[in-house]
């Protein structure tokens, strides 16, 4: 599903936990895939958008879909728009598949690939609207937190995918984790707060409501979104 690539990568985000897949997800990754999936490109050969859904239209991008529920509705309730998502691990990528079969998602791609990854070799610049981070691994203990993904490098390089204009949406249950992506973001040069300064969105703010987050508010977690906009 996927190719091999050029860039080097010490230290990820993420921790590939195979989980169990269902027949049915299994299935779908065995049918569905070549109807939906993408593989990342030889360097320097972004995908043409345009081409690959045939049309011109907003582009939104969801790194680590989980289960594929709120990129899914996403791109259900707004045939106008293309939706691209990432993610690693299988039972979700067998679970986006059959979702997308089911809802025939025309306007719907993914990729089985590292994030950056993605990010470095599949997507052009200035070629995304919106770029969506929802309930990434907070990885809370203070050894790990180097393997957060929104950090000062990764920003920049979303960044570069917007738009002019463009906004990038991320959401966390964990308090810590939300305060320093405000930090990184606050900081990053190319980015403001559509909220303002230090400012986080209504919980939920123009986005469905995870699985993952259902699950925290039951465990009473609160929730932070933050939403920023590409600087003109």
């Amino acid at each position: 599903m996927t190719t091999d690539t050029p860039i080097h990568r010490p230290i990820r985000s993420f921790v590939v936990r195979q989980g169990r897949m269902t027949p049915a997800q299994k299935e779908a990754v065995s049918v569905d895939w070549p109807l939906f999936g993408l593989a990342l490109p030889e360097a320097g050969q972004p995908y043409d958008w345009n081409r690959v859904f045939g049309r011109e239209a907003k582009r939104v991008l969801e790194i680590g879909f989980g289960m594929g529920g709120t990129l899914s509705k996403l791109a259900s309730e707004n045939p106008q728009a293309d939706f691209i998502g990432v993610e690693v691990h299988p039972p979700g990528i067998g679970r986006m598949l059959a979702r997308a079969k089911t809802l025939e998602l025309g306007n719907l791609k993914i990729f089985a690939a590292d994030a950056l990854d993605v990010l470095n070799l599949a997507i052009a610049d200035a070629s995304l609207d919106r770029v969506l981070l929802l309930f990434p691994d907070p990885w809370p203990k203070t050894k790990h937190h180097k393997r957060r993904i929104v950090q000062p490098e990764f920003v920049e390089l979303i960044a570069k995918k917007l738009k002019p204009d463009g906004f990038f949406h991320l959401a966390t249950d964990w308090q810590p984790y939300a305060e320093h992506m405000m930090t990184v973001l606050q900081e990053s040069p190319s980015f403001a707060n559509l909220f303002g300064e230090g400012l986080y969105a209504p919980a939920g703010f123009e986005r469905h409501t995870t699985k993952f987050e259902k699950r925290g508010e039951k465990l009473g977690h609160a929730i932070w979104d933050l939403i920023f906009q590409l600087n003109h």
